[in-house]
Parts: C-alpha cells; structure tokens; sequence
C-alpha cells in the first residue's frame, strides 16, 4: 500500500470506467485501469494471496478513456503506459521504482481521446528504438506522435483526418522481416484501414472488407513463422482473424486447390520494394451479441527465443468471454472454453485482458465491476475458476458509515443507485484485505444519505421522498462470520426469530422483497418443474444462498447480497437528502432538498414503531447533513441557508407533543459563514461541535466559557475557535474519536473541494494558535482528486485489530471521484 508522512491507504474501492479500452494488465503484473478522472494502479495475486488496489494516479480532469501498457519486444516487463481522456488529452507515464510519474501529456485534439495505442520500434543499432504513439478522437482525426531515443519530448508527426467517420480501435505492430510500423484502424464504416510508415508519414495500403457494423476492436501478434496476424471484432457478432505475409514471387496454385481472395500491397524497405498478402484466415462465430474487445495471449520468453501461443480471448455483451484456438490437426479455429454469467442482472462486457502468463484472464463490465478468472487443472480436465478481484461504485459517493458496534465494516451510497458494503477478509497467517462483501441495496434512483441504526439495521434515502428501512439476513450473518471473522453469536441470538434468509427484487419493483427458508426450496424448484401458473413461469426469486469462505464474485453480490427491506418511510416532499441515527439507535431524523421552509423541516422517527415523532422547523433551504451528539441529547443541523440549528431533547415530564425543542441557531448577523455550510460534527465527548463551509471556513462551537446564556438566538453558546481559513470550499468534517497529545488536543479531518483531505489539531485553550496542521492528504499521493462528500472515522471500540489499532486510528472517505478509501493514520501525527 502506498504511504504519505504518516499517513498509508489501507483500501481504496474504484470501479473500471464504462470505456472498451480502460484497462490493460502489464508483464509487470500490474493491471492499470481507468477509474472517474484516475488511473487506479490493481495488483492481482492467484492462491492464498488476495490483490488490492494499491494507489490511483491523477493527471486528468475528466473520465480516463483508454489505458494501454507499453510492451517490450524483448518480453521484459512494462515500465511505461499511455493514457487517454476526456479531457481532450492524453499522457504518458513511467514507472520507476515502484513510483509513477508523467513524461509528457499529449494536447492537441479538440475533442475526447477515446483511443491510445504505442510501441517501441526498433533502429538499425538493435539495442536503440524510438517510441511510436497513436491516438485517437470523437474529432474524427488520428493523431501519431514520436519520441526519440533518450528523449522525453512527445510531438505530432502527422495528422490523420478521418472526415465524417471515427476510429474504434487502433493497433500497432511491425510488418514481417522488418521494422516498418504498421497501423491497424477499425473504424465506424464496417471496414479496417492499414497504413504503413513510409518516409516520415504513415499511408493508407489497403481497406479490409468483411465485417456488417462498426468495427470495435483490432489487435495484432506475430506467429511462430513470421507472419502477422490481426484479430477484429464488430458489432456484427463475428470475429475475423487476417494474416499478412511477405510475398516470395508468384505462387502457384493447382487445379485441387481453392484460391482465397486475397489483399496485395508493396512497401519500400530501404533500397528495395516489398510486397504483402492480406488474407483472411478464419471467422469467429459463437457470440449472441455485440463484441467489443479481442486479445491475443502473450508470446512466452524462454532463453531469448520467443514463443506464440495462438490463444485468442473475446468479450461480448452477451455477458461471456470465450478463449478460442485453432485445432492443432485442421487449423479450424474452435472455442475452447467459455466463462461469464448465464442469465442475471449484468449488462455484458466490454473488455478483456490476458495475464502476462496466460493464466488469468480478466474482463470489465458495463457497471464497472471486474470479472477475474485463474485457469484450473482439475482431475487432468482444464477449467477457469472465478477469482476474487476489487470493485467498486461506477459514479459518484455521496454518503458513508461505520457499523456502529464496532467499525467491523463501512457502507457506502452513491448515485449509482447501490449501497455497498466492505469488509476485510481475514485468513490466518495473512495480513487483512478489505473487500466488497455485500451489496444490501440495487436501487431505481440515485441514493444520497445513509444511517446506521445498529450494527443490522440501516436507512437509506435517495432522488425520491421516500426513506427505505433494511435489516441483515441470515445468510449475510453467516457469511460476515466466515469471510470477517467476526462473532455473530449474540446477534443470532437476538435475531433468530423471523429472520428472513435473504432477499430478491422481483420484476419491476423497488423494494427488496424478504425470503423465508420454507419459500426457498419453492423457488429452487420453480426451474425444474413445468410451470403450471403465471408466478411459476416467471418466478420472482432469484436469490440462492450459499456459504461463502471469501469474498463474492460480482454475480453473487448482484443476487445474493441483498438486505430486505422492512419499512418504507413517507412524509417528505421531495428528494432525501440527509439522514442520521442517534447512537442508542431509538431516533432516526432526516430531512430533503427545499426551496422553502416549509419543506426543509427535519422529520423524526421512532425505530421502535417507525413512526413519525418530531417535526423540526427551523431552516429555509435544503438542510445539507445531521448529526445527533453520542449521548443523543442533541441534534445538529447545517444547511445551504448559510446557518446552522441545534436543538435539545426535552425531559419526558415536559415533552408535550414535540421531542426536541431548539436552543441555539445562528442567522445572518450572528453566522460566521458567508455560504452553504458542507458538513458539521461533534466531538467525541459532545462539548463541542465543528461546521465547515464553501466559503472555505471552518468553526468550532461550544458553550460559552462561563456557561451564561446571551440574549439572541445563539444561546448559551458560542464560537469557541478562531475561524480557520482551508483556502478552498470544506465540504466534509469529522471529528477524530479520542483526544490527541497531551489530551488537551481535538483531531479534526477536513475535507475539500479539489479532493484533499487536511488534518488539523484544535486547542480549546484559545488563542491564535489554536489550530495546528498536522498533515495534508493530496491527490498528488493518496487523496482523492474530486470533492470529498463524507469523512469518517473508524470507532476505536470492538474491531478485532486492536494490538495494530493502538498504532493509528483509521478514516473513511467518499467523494465524486467513485472512490471510497480507507487511510491509516498514525498517532504520532496526531500526538
């Protein structure tokens, strides 16, 4: 994991970006993939070992289109990629001692790069080669580029316009026999386009038919004999796989013998002309659906000499990938083994890689989740198992939380309509892994906020007026056991009795409906039996338990994750917004977006009956997060009005109608904040609590210092810290658990607008020494590169890791940038 000043990433949660080429796996054995606006740099391991993501590379400012490793001729592993992006621009990187820095950054096209392709081209001194770039755009233009040996300096050699057409793919390689660059472009006219280096310029030598619909991908490997052989793939559903070969004279062909229709074009080469056939050697069929991705498995290197095994892998939206190699008798090309998912609520995929040794095969889907398979010999039969990868949210993260009883694992919402849930997974002997081990929620809306009720129990709200009420499931239990390690006994104990075995949504709903163990074995048989009803022939469970022992593959957690939903909470009148439970989980409030005070009232809510208990009014814009204080006597409310309210739970003897009453809010002569107050948070033991605005100031509260009430609407409280300045909008703050240094000091995580998150000391002693930097969280080497949404930290309390605990406290963050990441913090920085 990668480590800053004191501060190290213990997991950090991306999705693969929803672009054909996103992702590429290096000889190195690193896969680099585009994740929102970065580079997510995954480390797979096969067996016991488990692979993480281990940092994210920020140079874009907007989504990574393409990320391609650069290989060596000579089998040795990667050190430099290319990337491309939104952003109109492309970059190169390099690695060097483990560390990734940017070469140069390629500008030039007046629209989205969509594709990069590069290769090492050789010279006459065999150990020199020059690098040879390509890029692609919506601009309808390509673009090649060089970099001279030695040289960091990237330029535009040429400028390929390709009119009202765009390429799809692009693919580099040398011609046979010689060093000569040729380029391969699929293109959205059904057809490939060679071109071929000569002089200082590429030029079109020949346009490859076959193909009915849009070319989407192209890739070239050189074979055991010399030839070049180049693999397409279309929206038509077929694979094609040419060959092109220096041509030695005439060729003969006898009466017996068919003719293939064959491609001729001639190249100067040096002093002498040379001429290639372009044949087409075979076509693929076996995909029901579009195709976007082709891969060749690398050459094997043994003692300098270099071996090709044709092993040609395909990924289609028919939600498969098929391996495919030609017959060692006939040469006809046959599918040898096929993997992905049959049926379910994937969209297909749109990209696949090899693993350098050909082993691993891994493909990356529509909604972002990776698909990891490891060849298996099992019984002297070959088979691909699926293998545990990483994943995450597909857009952005607005809200997270701590299990409650102990910060045993963190749950997340986003505005891909999921809540998500990660843990680590434990083995013995091995270090921690954190993982995705449940996705409780698969929802029709974007989701905004979550609370955590108990450690089971969770509300959600999202872009409707509704608050949605889930509780774990027996299954979730069990698993949570075998994969976290950690002890449900006392939970089942308390949750025995009419707990559901699972979930499923059914057709068209919203709501995750609970199954029972007795309606398990009626939906397992539903398949088997004819249907003699309309609910048998289209039956609505889809959920199977089962006892896993590591974390889920992505099918599993779209269809056997899920949490039932117990209550549907109705009152607000627009989208949910914010959400927050009281520590003692009797007390839920919530509030949604609002123009008008009428609207941006905080509701209450018993957990007990959920029922509505409290109508809270005080704001005139939408309230923008709450936080109930840990002993739950208090409630604190921020909101885009530029104010914030607090107020105080009544003794029981005079609670006449309404819980809570107000004791203190600011208005526009006593706020310090000049703009939409981001976030707010209470101190560990509630003397005070924190705002932070977009007006980039951030305010410690508390009560005044002699405990006087003032006359106005602030009370007996009181701004009891200098106004600190962050330089840019703070849109997130959290309070650490436990006092720091000396224990006089408070530990505030702060986090802003560029995606930084700051850690600051606050003194109550006063003064204007009163806040300390203690460290800064950048996107230059851990943080986050968009807005941070929610800060977290981790309770210090219940978590099985307390011997490494007693080194650092840990922090969750969230934010635009799909990223959810969890950061070690040491407690010599906070000390």
């Amino acid at each position: 994991m990668a480590a800053h000043g004191g501060v190290e990433t213990c997991f950090i949660s991306a999705a693969c970006n929803r672009s054909p080429f996103s992702l590429s796996w290096g000889r190195n054995g690193l896969i680099l993939y585009g994740s929102g606006n970065l580079v997510a740099v995954y480390q797979p391991k096969n067996g016991e070992e488990s692979g993480s993501v281990l940092e994210t590379l920020s140079q874009h400012t907007a989504k990574v289109t393409c990320v391609r490793w650069i290989p060596k001729g000579n089998g040795e592993p990667s050190d430099e990629f290319v990337v491309g992006s939104a952003d109109k621009s492309a970059s190169l990187w390099r690695r060097k001692d483990s560390k990734f820095e940017v070469v140069s950054v390629l500008r030039g096209h007046s629209a989205a790069v969509t594709i990069t392709e590069a290769m090492y081209v050789p010279t006459s001194n065999k150990d020199e080669f020059w690098t040879l770039l390509v890029t692609s755009s919506v601009d309808s233009t390509v673009r090649i580029w060089e970099r001279r040996q030695g040289s960091d300096e990237v330029t535009c050699q040429q400028t390929v316009c390709c009119g009202n057409s765009f390429a799809l793919d692009l693919a580099l390689s040398t011609l046979p026999t010689t060093s000569v660059p040729i380029l391969a472009c699929g293109w959205d006219d059904d057809r490939i386009h060679l071109w071929v280096r000569q002089g200082e310029a590429f030029r079109e030598v020949a346009t490859l038919k076959g193909h009915e619909d849009w070319v989407r991908g192209v890739e070239f490997t050189a074979n055991d004999e010399g030839d070049l052989l180049l693999a397409s793939c279309g929206q038509d559903c077929f694979i094609r796989v040419w060959k092109i070969t220096l041509q030695h004279g005439e060729e003969q062909v006898t009466e017996d013998e068919i003719k293939v229709k064959e491609k001729s074009f001639s190249i100067q080469h040096g002093d002498k002309s040379q001429s290639y056939a372009v044949v087409l050697e075979a076509v693929l069929a076996g995909h029901e659906n579009w195709i976007y991705g082709v891969h060749w498995q690398p050459a094997v290197f043994n003692d300098g000499s270099r071996h090709q095994p044709l092993s040609l892998l395909s990924a289609s939206m028919d939600k498969t990938m098929i391996l495919w190699k030609p017959d060692p008798t006939s040469g006809i090309w046959l599918d040898q083994d096929r993997v992905g998912e049959v049926g379910g609520n994937t969209l297909g995929f749109l990209g696949c890689q090899f693993s350098p040794d050909g082993q691993s095969i891994i493909a990356h889907g529509f909604q972002g989740a990776l698909h990891l398979w490891h060849h298996a010999d099992l019984t002297q039969q070959a088979s691909w198992e699926p293998g545990v990868t990483v994943g995450g949210h597909f857009d952005g993260v607005e809200d997270i939380a701590w299990d409650p009883a102990g910060g045993e694992f963190l749950l997340s919402v986003s505005l891909d309509r999921t809540t998500r849930l990660f843990a680590p997974w434990r083995r013995e002997g091995l270090k921690p892994h954190w993982y995705e081990l449940g996705r409780p929620q698969i929802h029709g809306y974007a989701i905004n906020c979550l609370a955590m009720v108990s450690r089971y129990q969770f509300v959600s709200g999202g872009d409707e007026k509704v608050l949605r009420v889930f509780d774990a499931p027996k299954n979730f239990l069990q698993n949570l056991k075998n994969v976290a390690r950690v002890d449900i006994s006392k939970d089942m104990v308390e949750r025995v009795s009419n707990v559901p075995e699972g979930a499923s949504v059914p057709a068209l709903g919203l709501s995750n409906k609970a199954l029972y163990e007795g309606e398990l074995s009626v939906a397992e048989d539903a398949d088997r039996e004819i249907p003699s009803s309309f609910s048998e022939q289209y039956p609505q469970m889809y959920y199977k338990p089962s006892e896993l022992h590591r974390p889920p593959t992505e099918e599993h957690l779209l269809q056997n994750t899920l949490w039932p939903e117990t209550q549907k909470l109705y009152g607000h009148g627009y989208e949910l917004f914010c959400v927050a439970c009281n520590r003692q989980g009797t007390l839920v409030a919530s509030a949604c977006k609002a123009s008008k005070s009428e609207h941006a009232a905080i509701l209450l809510w018993d957990t007990s009956s959920w029922r509505q208990v409290g109508h809270l009014e005080n704001h005139s814009l939408t309230v923008t997060q709450l936080r109930f204080s840990h002993s739950g006597d208090m409630l604190l409310s921020v909101s885009r009005d530029r104010t914030w309210a607090l107020f105080r739970r009544k003794p029981a003897e005079q609670a006449d109608g309404e819980l809570f009453r107000r004791i203190a809010y600011t208005d526009k002569k006593t706020s310090v904040h000049t703009r939409i107050i981001w976030g707010c948070s209470w101190s560990h033991d509630d003397n005070y609590f924190v705002t932070a605005s977009r007006d980039k100031k951030v305010v410690v509260w508390g009560r005044r210092p002699d405990h006087s009430p003032a006359e106005g609407c602030l009370g007996e409280f009181c701004a009891r810290s200098t106004t600190l300045d962050v330089g840019e909008a703070a849109t997130a703050v959290d309070f650490a658990p436990v006092l720091t240094g000396s224990k006089s000091r408070y530990c505030l995580a702060i986090g802003k607008e560029s995606g930084t998150v700051v850690l600051y000391c606050w003194s109550p002693a006063g003064g204007k020494e009163d806040w300390t930097l203690q460290t800064t969280i950048d996107r230059s080497n851990l943080g986050h590169c968009l807005a941070v949404r929610r800060l977290a930290w981790r309770p210090t309390t219940g978590n099985t890791e307390s011997e490494e605990r007693n080194k650092y406290l840990q922090l969750a963050s969230c934010g635009d940038d799909f990223t959810v990441r969890i950061f070690n913090i040491s407690v010599d920085i906070v000390t």
